[in-house]
């Protein structure tokens, strides 16, 4: 049988290491290339059994402060502006004999357990970082785990375990602004680099719950893999990583599915993005390891050997070293990541998780975005560019993809040639830039032509065809007919053609321009071990 990574408490003996459960937090990724800062930051470490934060200072390693919060601190979570620290407190009294139930039981939480943990609710603890010292409490939901601080450093998202919610907590006045009801399970939280989603990963139903931040309404729920806990999103928040019971899914933000997964080393935890987007770095709890994953071609590269059972992992803003929190060991091990070495070793306090974003990103400066209306038309065709981005810019540079450029906020351009042009957007101010590219994002166009290839276009049922869209003139829309009474919208389709015969297959491509369809007569021939040779049209 295997290991229940749902065991939600690092219980740890004087002696042996018995059994562990922490859940993950999400790692929120700096989505800017910022500034360089004088002042190092520091890394906020959650001591379980301490009731304690070990601070850090991660020029040097030593600490230099301890900060006393609630009762079994779990989840941690530093805002952009290294102004605050936000700690997550289970505060259960019942907390740990449920756990050791369900340790005993190898199984998901019973009646009895769930009745154990219900008995009181959790609060996050407010550290002053000027001062290292705890400056309000917040009540929140049943055993609260993960923690994360959007962007804007405005709003704080917290899942309770016990409660399948997240709660929201206004970071100005320290209250809660809203109760958003997931999954089962919540664990992981992260928010996008634009802090307009959070994605909050379910371990007992193995999903990832999307929600829109302006409303507070989960608008997505994405299966992944088995007992999923942690979370991170790229810089440029196009892909989601969620580390499952042995795996880590690659989610694609834009379309809610997982496009890749990637196989890692026994129970990876928690995960985290370096500031470029291009490594991912999984702590794997049960194999006291490392494991760093190209994000172009999403394998591991490296395997890092660190303390003993590995849970909370960040980066310094700058990507130059990841801490990672030592559960097993009471350490945190500091990794190059130009060599993936450990090349530093921070004794902390009892059972170290810093399940969160627990060192500060540096000031952060814009994160661009924008929209534009229209997208798509006839030459020539004048656009409106909309500048969305956050974080207060106060330089703007477009580049259009015709050659011309803008350095107004909200510039209309004229394109008169046909083509899809890639427009990138950096927004600047006094703290760094950001560049937002979206590709073929406008599309000038003309009527279109059909035309298409297959391949194979013969052979034995069940015969599996793979249609590739040559149209000229950049259409928009397509509608496929396959001639057995089956239709696609996709561009570029694969199909499965279960009967033999012959087979008329039809494409029809459109714009704002118009439409044209082509059609080949005969084009699949399939045929069968027991009737070669005989078809049956099909138009």
């Amino acid at each position: 049988m295997k290991t229940d990574k749902k065991l939600h408490s690092v219980v740890l003996a004087s002696a042996a290491l018995i059994l562990f459960l922490i859940l993950i937090s999400s790692t929120v990724s700096a989505a800017t290339v910022q500034s360089a800062s004088t002042t190092a930051p520091c890394a906020y470490i959650t001591n379980r059994y301490s009731n304690s934060v070990s601070v850090i200072d991660t020029a040097t390693n030593t600490v230099k402060a301890t900060v006393d919060v609630g009762s079994n601190p779990f989840g941690v979570a530093v805002n952009p502006a290294r102004t605050k620290a936000y700690v997550t407190n289970l505060y259960e009294e019942n907390y740990d004999s449920a756990i050791s139930e369900q340790i005993a039981t190898k199984s998901a939480l019973s009646t009895k357990t769930e009745e154990h943990i219900a008995t009181g609710e959790g609060t996050v603890s407010v550290i002053d970082i000027a001062t290292n010292t705890v400056t309000a409490t917040v009540p929140v939901g049943i055993i609260p785990e993960g923690v994360a601080v959007n962007p804007a450093g405005t709003k704080v998202y917290v899942t309770n375990l016990g409660s399948n919610t997240v709660s929201v907590i206004d970071a100005a006045t320290n209250t809660i602004t809203a109760t958003v009801s997931v999954g089962s399970g919540p664990l992981g939280v992260t928010v996008s680099p634009d802090g307009t989603k959070a994605y909050v990963v379910n371990e007992y139903d193995s999903t990832v719950s999307v929600i829109d931040t302006a409303t507070n309404t989960v608008t997505a729920t994405v299966s992944v893999g088995d007992d999923p806990s942690g979370v991170a999103i790229t810089p440029d928040g196009a892909k989601a990583y969620v580390t499952n019971y042995d795996t880590v899914s690659v989610i694609d933000t834009a379309t809610n599915t997982v496009t890749d997964t990637v196989t890692v080393e026994s129970l990876p935890w928690e995960v985290a993005v370096n500031p470029s987007g291009t490594k991912v770095y999984v702590t794997n709890f049960g194999s006291d390891t490392v494991s760093v994953i190209d994000t172009a071609t999403n394998t591991v590269t490296a395997t890092v050997p660190v303390g003993s059972s590995p849970i909370g992992i960040a980066f310094i803003p700058d990507g130059t070293k990841v801490y990672v929190a030592n559960s097993g060991s009471y350490t945190v091990s500091e990794i190059d990541t130009a060599t993936n070495t450990v090349t530093a070793t921070v004794d902390v306090g009892s059972s170290p998780v810093a399940f969160g974003q627990f060192i500060a990103t540096l000031s952060p400066g814009p994160f661009a975005n924008f929209s534009a209306k229209p997208t798509e038309g006839k030459a020539p065709l004048n656009v409106k560019f909309t500048d969305t981005s956050t974080g207060t810019p106060t330089k703007w540079k477009w580049d259009f993809g015709d050659g011309t450029t803008s350095t107004k906020q909200n510039p209309t351009h004229k394109y008169s040639k046909v083509g899809s042009y890639t427009v990138k957007l950096t927004a600047t101010n006094a703290k760094g830039s950001n560049t937002l590219t979206k590709t073929d994002y406008v599309k000038v166009v003309t009527k279109p032509v059909a035309a298409f290839s297959a391949s194979p276009t013969s052979g034995k049922a069940p015969l599996t065809v793979e249609f590739t869209d040559k149209s000229s003139g950049i259409p928009t829309r397509w509608k496929w007919s396959f001639g057995d009474g089956t239709t696609s919208r996709e561009q570029n389709p694969e199909h499965q053609y279960l009967q033999e015969g012959k087979y008329k297959v039809t494409l029809t491509v459109s714009n704002v321009a118009g439409g044209n369809t082509v059609t080949k007569t005969n084009y699949i021939t399939v045929t069968t071990n027991t009737r070669p040779g005989i078809y049956s049209e099909n138009e």
